[in-house]
């Protein structure tokens, strides 16, 4: 890039002159985004690999009829424990609180986030709510048993009984607070701290689906968090609001729970979104097609998530059917048009088919399947048949590992040289993919037949005699390839990190300005930063002959 298309950068960069503490103490002390984003994404992968080691546990024991490896109670444990780590302590925080760290102070040209320090307590907060809620396996009455949904009545004290549940119910509640305070830090930042030029219309469409989920963030949260301190004061003041014996409601726990539980699909797919969105517009060598149209899905879909939570309850008779069914596959059209935008991103565009590309490519399929079977979920009179059947474990599986664990799996393969300027292993990443891509497919496939031939959810064991033996071997057989998959990459990070080839800062040609510092980027981030005349300020200038008109 020549120098003389840059500007200098800001005087604000220049915020921080103290040599930062090294090591152990330099991460456990750090304020820089980039440090607290990096313990975010390791961490939050870590438990990520915690949770998969429970799913494969639990598919071991429902590999055969009439198994006995696992009792009840411990199968529940693993249930719950396992919805609760792949929902509250990967899915989320990976990519709203690990890459939004990291890569939204970059991506608007700004020096750290608005409030460090308030940064730095999220992520102990994050941390330390996980090892609360895992604390429960070393009590006597082990984990939390009752769901990772917490349904009313089985979680007051006289159904669960222990330290288990409470530590549970607190565990939720501190990475709730954790998720609270980072939307917070990122909507200041991306509206007080972008760089000059950086107008709203010209941030890339992950920051302007990062913003989304940070306001879906500050809506749904707090309705949890006082769903948990309505539950405890029921556990251990004496209220009553969830027990029906004496006056309370269930099913208030469950309109909470859900109000909260729909928004949190999108608070997990809205940042995938925005990588799959990057990464296909930086290896296409094109433009976002439809930019705008893209941010106006995005806020569509926001907007909507907030009003179709009951679509989760149709069976409990107590919701407005005809509208629940009319807004869940009203909130399908902005996802369509995002699906139209992606095809058009690639259509005609020189496009590079690394790992990150065929993983945003699983992405589209799988996540597009999923959301044929929540089409197919959202009439009432199909849900009435197929509801808490295997039928849905499928459904949410699709959308959340093969749409929003996919499309993880491609950021990594596409940040990782900015990170740690080395470039992945191109042959094992294909590898990962592939062999990922078909454990899944066998994994969870199967599970439509399942729940079409009335296999119920939540189950530890079954009879031989009716007829779920084969089609649950398939996926039983499915899971363990798709964790030797993972483990391939696994072993990609870590090889790659001590003998992967040398990145370059931009070895991929990128559009958006974290492309524009050294990889790793320097403690303030940018030396110097191009003229911000579009969405894609890099290329502009390094291809000035072709100078994006969109936000001129």
């Amino acid at each position: 890039m020549a120098t003389a298309a840059l500007n200098p950068v800001p005087q604000v960069v220049a915020h921080r002159v103290e040599r930062a503490p090294s090591g152990l103490v330099g991460w456990i002390t750090t304020t820089d985004h980039k440090r607290i984003g990096i313990l975010y994404l390791v961490t939050s992968f870590v438990f990520f690999l915690l949770g998969g080691v429970e799913a494969l546990l639990m598919r071991l024991q429902l590999g055969e009829a009439n198994n006995t490896l696992i009792t009840p109670e411990v199968y529940n444990q693993l249930f719950t424990m396992h919805g609760t780590i792949m929902l509250f302590v990967f899915l989320g925080p990976f990519a709203f609180a690990g890459l939004g760290n990291y890569l939204v102070p970059l991506m608007i040209g700004a020096p750290d986030m608005a409030f460090p320090r308030f940064n730095s307590l999220s992520y102990w907060l994050y941390l330390g709510g996980f090892l609360l809620m895992s604390a429960g396996f070393l009590t006597n009455n082990g984990a939390a048993n009752f769901g990772w949904f917490g349904y009313a009545p089985l979680t007051e004290a006289i159904h669960s009984p222990g330290p288990g549940a409470d530590l549970w119910i607190i565990g939720v509640g501190l990475t709730g607070l954790s998720g609270i305070f980072t939307a917070v830090n990122i909507i200041t930042t991306i509206f007080t701290l972008r760089a000059p030029g950086m107008v709203m219309f010209r941030m890339p469409i992950f920051v302007w689906n990062q913003m989304v989920t940070m306001f879906l963030l500050l809506l749904a949260f707090p309705v949890l968090t006082s769903a948990f301190a309505l539950l405890w004061i029921d556990r251990h003041l004496g209220g009553h609001f969830f027990d029906q014996n004496d006056g309370g409601q269930p099913i208030l726990w469950q309109n909470l729970f859900w109000f909260f539980g729909h928004p949190e699909v999108y608070i997990l797919a809205l940042p995938y979104f925005g990588i799959v969105t990057e990464v296909l517009a930086t290896m296409s060598k094109k433009p976002v097609f439809g930019y705008k149209g893209m941010i106006g899905a995005t806020l569509s879909i926001g907007a909507l998530s907030m009003g179709v939570w009951a679509h989760h309850m149709y069976t409990t008779g107590a919701v407005l059917l005809p509208f629940f069914a009319a807004m869940s596959l009203l909130i399908a059209v902005p996802t369509g048009i995002k699906f139209f935008n992606w095809i058009g991103t690639m259509w005609r565009g020189t496009i590079t088919l690394n790992t990150a590309v065929l993983f945003c490519l699983g992405f589209l399929v799988m996540f597009l399947f999923g959301g044929i079977t929540g089409v197919i979920l959202a009439q009432p009179v199909l849900d009435f048949q197929l509801h808490n059947t295997y039928f849905i474990v499928a459904h949410f599986h699709y959308v959340m590992f093969g749409g929003s664990a996919f499309a993880a799996f491609a950021g990594i393969y596409y940040w990782y040289p900015k990170m740690t300027g080395r470039l992945l292993s191109e042959k094992l990443g294909k590898l990962s993919f592939t062999v990922m891509f078909i454990g899944f497919n066998l994994c969870f496939f199967p599970q439509h037949d399942l729940g079409l031939r009335g296999m119920p959810r939540r189950i530890e064991t079954y009879s031989a005699h009716m007829g779920w033996n084969f089609l649950n071997m398939l996926s039983s057989i499915g899971a363990y390839i798709a964790g030797v998959g993972v483990l391939i990459t696994v072993c990609n990070l870590f090889v790659s990190y001590r003998k992967g080839e040398i990145a370059g800062d931009n070895p991929w040609d990128g559009q958006t300005l974290e492309w524009a510092c050294s990889s790793p980027p320097p403690d303030h981030n940018f030396e110097a930063l191009p003229p911000i005349r579009s969405e894609r300020p890099l290329w502009d200038a390094n291809h000035p002959d072709q100078l994006t008109k969109v936000g001129h």
